[in-house]
């Protein structure tokens, strides 16, 4: 059997490390801390799990993962507080003038860091698709029921009242006096 010839390639240069499409910044509500991250972001993600709940004070939050050596501090580290949660293994950031939150780190994503999306005004480069913990969502959490204004309250909806569907009565026993 005949040794196959392979002609010689001119050796290729290494890639060159990819480079972020853009950088978003993100800031906290009283504006006292600014974070930006390389767009777009790793993932994207709703989190319904209680902690977080607790946390935002909402039936969840939406969050963006990114690289933590990608993410940076432009304005106010030092209105950033930290609390070490050791029973989950994971610690919050947030705001200590106005209480925003502003990062979820776990000890299983040492490399990770999940910033609260509504942080950012622009666009993030990644669609949430993904949802943390959906066993523990909410009955009261808004699921996206049809919704319009209510009367004398500008700037407020209300969810539709949902029709009961029409039941035909094939036979009336009243029709025939029975």
């Amino acid at each position: 059997m005949a040794a196959r010839i392979r002609p010689e390639r001119p050796s290729q240069p290494k890639p060159a490390k990819m480079r972020a499409a853009s950088t978003i910044t993100g800031q906290c509500l009283c504006g006292a801390v600014e974070i930006e991250t390389d767009a777009p972001v790793f993932w994207a993600f709703h989190d319904h799990s209680a902690a977080t709940r607790r946390a935002h004070g909402a039936a969840y939050a939406t969050y963006v993962g990114c690289w933590k050596r990608k993410v940076r501090i432009t304005k106010g580290e030092g209105a950033i507080a930290r609390f070490e949660d050791s029973e989950r293994r994971q610690a919050r950031s947030f705001c200590t003038k106005c209480g925003t939150p502003l990062m979820l780190e776990r000890k299983r994503e040492a490399k990770m860091v999940n910033l609260p999306r509504a942080l950012f005004t622009s666009r993030t480069g990644r669609e949430t698709k993904y949802h943390l913990a959906i066993d523990q969502l909410q009955d009261w959490a808004y699921l996206g029921a049809p919704v319009g204004p209510l009367k004398g309250y500008p700037g407020v909806a209300v969810e539709k009242a949902r029709k009961k569907p029409k039941t035909l009565e094939l036979f009336d026993p009243e029709m025939f006096g029975e």
